[in-house]
């Protein structure tokens, strides 16, 4: 026998060895942590002692979405166990937050929210980075991390400090059990956070889309669901948010508001909209690398091929649905302002300043100071060595890439990725 077909057998063994264990680790975490829908509220009840989850329903969200993560999710052991602990700390956190609520019926009527500011575009378009600006204005309000995550205490007495550093103390693991973390979505405690943490709460969140390959859940998100009832849960979560403190303006973010903008324009009628872009190829690249740093806590690596397609469709349709709203709606385009992913990045003060003087904001000494230091700052994102060309990502610059020239044409964004 030759040395070659030696290595072949070793090889091929080697292979059936770890396809084996592969399977025993699937069975086992299945047993332990099998994620279905009645067995996690009924835990989630038994765990806090409260049945009343409030509106909206959990349901058929939940049951969808946990189908959808056992049947296509391909979720390795520790993903399965992290899914199942998170899905158990949204629930227990609605059901805390309905008896809360269920005490202060007055709030609503005092809490006002007015002209909230709604961030939004293509993913990886600059939003986040804006969005930070803008939450160095003192006059804004911002949700940050610790808050979303830890919105009312678990335990009596349980300190605000403590919420922060328990949050603290999950990013922490975040960053250890996902690396490469810091260098596409750098969170910390009192980073401003996005809208659709807030929506996860409400089972309906495209949270779960951009974490894991659900495309039964997706389907039912965009196609068969009024978000109405979503975004009135966020609006009665900001309003506890900002229970007992001024009501300042809200500074919201997150590009999946493309998804709602009839829902989220129904629930605040006074909400004006910023709409980030970037070259879409651009996009493309860096929402491959987020998607793989955020997948691969939850499941098992898919096909390169596989996710381009798949990434460059949602990219796809980020643009149609938003450049579709706008074009039927003329008369909201006084809500709408644009800005330019380019020019937000070689001066960002020029970006805020115009935004600020469209919405008739003042911007004081002190705010144009703490968003410098934040513009200084933004090297804090460690970013890989190696940034794919378009070759790496099975794009050949023609068919693939040709399909979004009229949006690059419509808003100025110059045609070929220059990062």
């Amino acid at each position: 026998m030759s040395e070659i077909q030696q290595t072949r057998i070793l090889e091929s063994r080697n292979f059936g060895s770890l396809a084996t264990a592969r399977a025993f680790g699937d069975r086992l975490s299945r047993r332990l942590w099998l994620l279905q829908g009645e067995a996690l509220y009924t835990e989630a009840r038994r765990r806090t002692g409260l049945k009343d989850f409030g509106d909206p329903s959990i349901e058929p969200g939940l049951s969808i979405l946990v189908n959808s993560l056992e049947r296509e999710a391909d979720l390795h052991p520790l993903g399965r166990f992290l899914m199942r602990v998170h899905l158990l700390d949204l629930l227990e956190t609605r059901l805390r937050l309905g008896q809360a609520w269920r005490r202060q019926l007055e709030v609503p009527e005092a809490s006002v929210i007015q002209g909230p500011i709604f961030i939004t575009g293509m993913p990886r378009s600059g939003s986040t980075f804006l969005h930070e600006l803008l939450a160095e204005d003192q006059e804004n309000r911002v949700p940050r991390v610790w808050e979303v995550m830890f919105p009312i205490s678990s335990k009596p007495r349980e300190t605000v400090d403590f919420r922060v550093r328990k949050a603290e103390a999950s990013l922490w693991w975040f960053r250890r059990l996902a690396p490469g973390a810091d260098s596409v979505y750098p969170l910390r405690a009192w980073t401003p956070h996005e809208c659709v943490a807030i929506h996860s709460y409400s089972l309906l969140s495209e949270e779960f889309v951009s974490t894991c390959r659900v495309p039964t859940y997706e389907a039912f998100l965009h196609n068969k669901v009024d978000l109405t009832p979503v975004y009135r849960w966020q609006k009665r979560f900001l309003q506890h948010l900002q229970l007992g403190c001024s009501n300042k303006r809200w500074v919201l973010k997150s590009p999946d508001h493309v998804y709602g903008l009839d829902e989220l324009l129904t629930v605040f009628p006074d909400a004006l909209i910023i709409q980030t872009h970037r070259n879409p190829v651009d996009v493309l690249r860096s929402q491959i690398q987020l998607t793989k740093v955020l997948g691969g806590l939850f499941a098992r690596p898919e096909k390169p091929d596989q996710l381009v397609k798949r990434e460059a469709l949602k990219i796809e349709e980020f643009v149609n649905r938003i450049t579709r709203f706008r074009d039927a709606r003329p008369q909201l385009a006084g809500r709408f302002i644009d800005v330019n992913y380019r020019e937000l990045v070689s001066d960002p003060l020029a970006v805020v300043r115009q935004i600020y003087q469209k919405l008739d904001i003042q911007m004081t000494e002190v705010t144009t100071e703490r968003m410098q230091r934040v513009a200084l700052n933004r090297s804090r994102y460690r970013r890989s060595d190696h940034s794919p060309t378009l070759a790496d990502l099975g794009l050949d610059g023609g068919a693939d890439t040709r399909r979004f020239e009229s949006y690059c044409s419509r808003f100025g964004i110059p045609w070929q990725h220059s990062e």
